[in-house]
């Protein structure tokens, strides 16, 4: 399979070159094309999802379908708005010239993307990199099978391999693609191939986004409404079977209303997925044996309050709380990517607020209650990539604001405009007439001293 990607990617590189891709209307037709063969296979798209990680119809369209579609509507509505240079102020000391900005594509440009959200992780990025004016190589996991499939249909019929190729390759494989000189990487999976990724860009020096994870805290305060904390909480952490880089990772309940809280969660694991979970439609299954062996061995780190029913055959595991989870456990060290959920206890704010800081930054965090003062100190002495107040997920679903992650959780961002310029480069064009000179910065400096300290004042 990777005997031909230095040629994909020579052959990009010779396309890039050409300025093929730079112009609005190719990048708008290119947006378009893709618009298209993803509603024409949309159905597949769906059949696929439900194979990899029995994802629902109605799950697969909000969590995957709709979010992309949605992408490549705000991408064409704002292109040409995007692509225009900005203009910006001059100093007097750069007199007679005007300053712009003007975005420009990085090149080439590679895409990893991991099995969770197989479609929308893919097709995400790929828009950003489309909208800016960039070829890219795609790089699926072999994980979600299906999914890397129809997508694989969608590319090759929307695009020429010199402009967009979709490679698949395995893990090792994904270490031979590193070695290419790409001029910009887009990474999304776990931190410690992060960190493989970042040294292979280190090499050709190659600019990198990283959207990592991590263990993304959940607080629930004294004052919280628990009925409305329960029901989110269940739905975010449960959302695709708990597979999601932003799940609440940990609850961190107040003493005071722990009990009650933990009541509404196993109401709302049965409201929303039925007496067993194992028969609703609307519940996935963990995408391989590997990570499923992974979870059923995390079960015996606490114990289950709810939940803790596996079937090997389907790769289930039930809706499960824990308590009495140590600090120091498998549970608490690293991220569960999963339907397992460890609630810890807090008496105090501070104490809540010093555990979180205490671990590395983490990708999501989120707060619940009704006290706005409170909601703003945990904000504002914690360090995340994005948060929540009364939700959860929602910072992932807004175009109109930054997704990325902060220190061991990543770097870099991305969704709508941010998409855009995370895959163009920033390059300042400084223009000066030829009509006459200033003589100021030009030698003999004598006796200009002065003068040129007045203007710097």
């Amino acid at each position: 399979m990777l005997m031909n990607v230095k040629e994909i990617v020579d052959n990009q590189r010779i396309y890039f070159k050409s300025g093929e891709t730079k112009s609005y209307s190719f990048r708008k037709y290119a947006l378009l094309q893709l618009k298209r063969n993803i509603e024409e296979y949309k159905n597949d798209i769906s059949t696929a999802l439900w194979k990899d990680l029995r994802k629902s119809e109605f799950e697969a369209y909000l969590t995957e379908i709709a979010v992309v579609t949605s992408e490549i509507g705000c991408a064409l509505k704002n292109l040409k708005k995007w692509m225009k240079a900005e203009r910006k102020s001059t100093p007097l000391i750069s007199f007679p010239s005007s300053s712009k900005i003007v975005k420009e594509p990085y090149g080439v440009v590679l895409i990893i993307s991991p099995w969770n959200y197989p479609f929308q992780l893919v097709m995400s990025p790929l828009i950003g990199a489309i909208a800016a004016g960039n070829c890219v190589v795609i790089k699926p996991s072999p994980s979600a099978l299906a999914t890397r499939n129809i997508m694989d249909v969608i590319i090759s019929k929307s695009f020429d391999k010199r402009y967009i190729a979709l490679i698949n390759a395995d893990n090792e494989n994904t270490n031979l693609l590193l070695k290419e000189p790409f001029d910009y990487i887009m990474y999304t999976g776990g931190v410690e191939y992060g960190k493989n990724v970042m040294r292979a860009a280190a090499e050709y020096l190659t600019p990198v986004t990283l959207e990592l994870g991590g263990k993304s805290p959940c607080i629930v305060d004294s004052d919280a409404n628990l009925k409305v904390a329960a029901r989110r909480i269940i739905w975010g952490k449960l959302l695709n079977c708990g597979q999601t880089c932003i799940a609440p990772d940990y609850l961190m309940v107040h003493t005071a209303v722990k009990s009650q809280l933990v009541k509404y969660l196993i109401t709302e694991i049965t409201n929303q997925f039925g007496d067993d979970a194992m028969l609703s439609p609307d519940y996935p299954r963990i995408i391989n044996t590997a990570q499923y062996d992974r979870l059923v061995s995390l079960l015996k780190d606490g114990d289950i309050i709810e939940g803790g029913q596996t079937d090997d055959k389907q790769r289930y595991i039930a809706p499960t709380l824990l308590e009495n989870v140590t600090l120091d456990s498998k549970t608490m060290q690293e991220e569960i990517f999963g339907p397992i959920l460890p609630i810890i206890e807090f008496d105090t704010l501070t104490k809540a607020i010093d555990y979180i800081n205490s671990n590395e930054k983490p990708l999501a965090l989120y707060y619940f209650g009704e006290s706005s003062k409170n909601a703003n100190l945990v904000i504002s002495t914690t360090s995340s990539g994005g948060a929540c107040i009364n939700d959860l997920i929602m910072q992932a679903a807004n175009p109109n604001v930054p997704f990325g992650g902060i220190g061991n959780s990543g770097m870099g961002a991305y969704h709508g405009k941010y998409s855009f310029d995370t895959f163009s480069h920033s390059k300042a064009v400084i223009k000066t007439t030829t009509a006459f000179n200033i003589d100021m910065k030009f030698a003999p400096y004598k006796n200009k001293l002065s003068i040129l300290s007045r203007v710097f004042k």
